[in-house]
């Protein structure tokens, strides 16, 4: 549904987007995830037809989008960060204007416009826009990105700046969305966001796609060794095992971890069995998606 090959976009010598080659099938929501300045939004501007690439193609549902722009925003709707409004009118105002770009009749666009302010909460607020919250900004232009019953919808970190309840309420209409059938192309660098609600992940980072596909996918491609960490705590004085299988061993206050090459843990309980040693605990530690994650793009930066 979604496909790039090699796309590329380059500003003064600079590659924000560098040979980016992905697939999102039909159906799928693809969480697109990066630090900031990482080129999640010049991705998205390319494949929404809004920025020309200095190389490589994009395609929506095999429409190519730097060619056939128009053709493919017909099955699109697109939720920028930080969308604006004409802020003395109101949200039904607001997306009536938006309608005529897409040449609705008044009937069938007063009757879209209903359904979709209820579906995104705003169903009987009257306010001029201008009053909006931030979280009723999001969900007014998540109405104007569904406006035209898009096959695909592109969201540009939709939860950017959100409070607890907007961030939640947000994740639930992406779900919902993807019960509908439509396939979701959204950015974030809120791993979180991104785990709670994708099928399919891609990390970017200065431009270049990491790792992608499902969540322990990326965490096993992001991963920079195939070491096993396991965590062994005994009755008493942890002793050093000889097991030639550990690369590293950090021993303290009866419990050891142990980094080792696979999962060593029943030589491990034999070793300690043959010592007399009782075992309370022994255990593969995995590595979280996050901490992967953290490692990779910020270099082991907690933020």
């Amino acid at each position: 549904m979604i496909r790039t090959e090699n796309l590329t976009k380059i500003y003064g010598g600079v590659k924000a987007v560098d040979d980016l080659t992905i697939t999102v099938a039909r159906g799928e929501v693809f969480g697109f995830v990066g630090p900031n300045g990482s080129g999640k939004t010049t991705t998205i501007g390319m494949l929404v037809g809004l920025i020309e690439p200095s190389g490589g193609k994009c395609f929506i549902d095999d429409i190519d989008v730097t060619h056939k722009p128009l053709e493919a925003k017909k099955i699109t709707g697109y939720l920028p960060d930080g969308i604006g409004f004409y802020p003395a009118m109101t949200a039904r105002q607001n997306l009536k204007y938006f309608s005529k770009f897409y040449g609705m009749g008044d009937r069938d666009a007063d009757a879209r416009i209903s359904e979709l302010l209820d579906y995104v909460g705003l169903g009987g607020v009257e306010k001029p826009t201008g009053d909006f919250s931030r979280g009723m900004r999001q969900r007014l232009g998540l109405a104007q990105a569904l406006l035209n019953d898009p096959q695909v919808i592109f969201m540009d970190e939709p939860t950017n700046g959100l409070d607890p309840q907007g961030v939640v309420t947000f994740r639930h209409i992406i779900k919902d969305l993807a019960v509908k059938g439509k396939t979701i192309f959204f950015s974030s660098h809120i791993l979180e966001d991104v785990r709670q609600v994708s099928t399919v992940i891609g990390v970017i980072s200065q431009g270049r796609i990491v790792a992608q596909g499902t969540t322990d996918a990326v965490r096993r491609e992001m991963l920079k060794d195939d070491l096993t960490t396991i965590v062994v705590r005994v009755r008493g004085e942890m002793p050093k095992l000889s097991l030639a299988q550990i690369v590293s061993a950090d021993y303290r206050d009866g419990t050891a971890v142990l980094r080792t090459q696979g999962d060593v843990r029943d030589a491990i309980s034999d070793e300690l069995f043959q010592r007399g040693v009782h075992v309370r605990e022994l255990r593969v530690e995995e590595r979280s998606l996050e901490d992967v994650f953290l490692e990779t793009v910020y270099g082991g930066a907690s933020s």
